[in-house]
């Protein structure tokens, strides 16, 4: 059974249960969203090495820190000095992800991150960045632009980033497309692993998993939001993550705040949001950190982290439920704010 008919067929049937462990939330046959399973982690996986958690990421034989550091927010402090000391006291409190994007503060963040990792420090991470070309020729120059920027000779993962078309998906896998740059570079050593993000709508997610199965290519990992809101509005959770945990593609998960917008609703707490996102089934949770407190904050959640169970996971989605209804507190679903190769669509190519 293709994808597109596994979910028009779930929808059919109201979205039984479908995967072992998943938490289901009461919902009506005629919501299948709401009553599609939240695949949660699996609490053996979870390695604990002093007050940090480890998780796999997919089927790539990697264990990656279950928090990640955010790129676009280690950009933000006014003083390169104090980003620096922020990245590599995450990573001496046992943060090994880290996230960036060729595109963040026009490379400010690449290149702040490339200075951190200096001095030893770069062998103790595993590092992503993103890349918004579509075409070859574009894909090309903005992964060795970010090598440069990184001073590394190789990233540990690059991902297609924003993916928030449905023609995305055809441009990078088409002739003389993004995908062409990316096996290039794999093949020369200058990347390890690859995936894709994007923020805008699940449907979007499904569609880029079936072009590139269309062309025999299988994702390592792939990026979305996954927050107490997303669980009620175009969920991302509910209609991809199932298929991510089915196929072993590492799930990485971001925006579970929202960038402070969630927080706005007056409905959860920082912690709350953190742990609600831990517990689903991601091999890392990238979450924003330009400041001391923010890191305290989500070492916090880690250092004592369980699962939540199904009576807290419920708990949490019935005080949201009313606020997320819209997406009001999820305009990177339902604005052009996020969408940052929108504003400057010559970065596709």
């Amino acid at each position: 059974m293709k994808r597109r008919e596994f979910f028009h067929s779930v929808s059919a049937a109201g979205a039984a249960p479908l995967l072992a462990g998943g938490l289901v939330t009461p919902a009506s046959a005629a919501d299948a969203d709401a009553a599609a399973p939240l695949p949660r982690v699996d609490p053996a996986q979870i390695v604990t090495r002093g007050d940090m958690q480890y998780r796999k990421l997919g089927t790539t034989g990697t264990e990656v820190s279950c928090i990640g550091l955010g790129g676009h927010h280690i950009g933000r402090p006014k003083d390169e000095a104090e980003s620096i000391k922020l990245i590599r006291a995450a990573i001496d409190a046992g943060i090994t992800f880290m996230d960036n994007s060729w595109d963040y503060h026009d490379g400010l963040s690449e290149l702040r991150m490339g200075k951190a990792l200096l001095d030893g420090y770069r062998k103790k991470v595993f590092l992503m960045t993103k890349i918004d070309g579509r075409t070859r020729a574009a894909a090309a120059k903005q992964i060795d632009q970010c090598l440069l920027r990184l001073r590394v000779d190789t990233i540990d993962l690059v991902q297609h980033h924003e993916m928030i078309r449905m023609e995305d998906a055809d441009r990078i896998f088409g002739e003389d497309g993004a995908q062409e740059a990316v096996e290039a570079a794999r093949k020369a050593g200058k990347i390890r692993f690859v995936g894709f993000t994007g923020h805008k709508d699940p449907l979007v997610h499904l569609r880029t998993l079936d072009v590139a199965r269309d062309h025999g290519f299988h994702f390592d990992t792939a990026q979305m939001p996954l927050n107490v809101m997303d669980a009620h509005f175009r969920s991302f959770a509910r209609k991809v993550l199932p298929v991510l945990v089915k196929e072993g593609v590492g799930v990485l998960g971001m925006k579970s705040m929202g960038d402070g917008n969630i927080l706005k609703s007056e409905t959860v707490t920082p912690a709350e949001c953190l742990r609600y996102a831990l517990t689903l089934s991601t091999s890392v949770v990238i979450t924003g950190i330009e400041s001391t407190d923010r890191l305290k904050q989500a070492l916090e959640v880690v250092k004592d982290f369980k699962p939540l169970t199904e009576e807290q996971v419920a708990a949490i989605l019935d005080k949201t439920k009313k606020a997320a209804g819209k997406g009001e507190y999820e305009r990177f679903k339902t604005g052009v704010q996020f969408d940052s190769t929108a504003t400057h669509p010559e970065w596709l190519g």
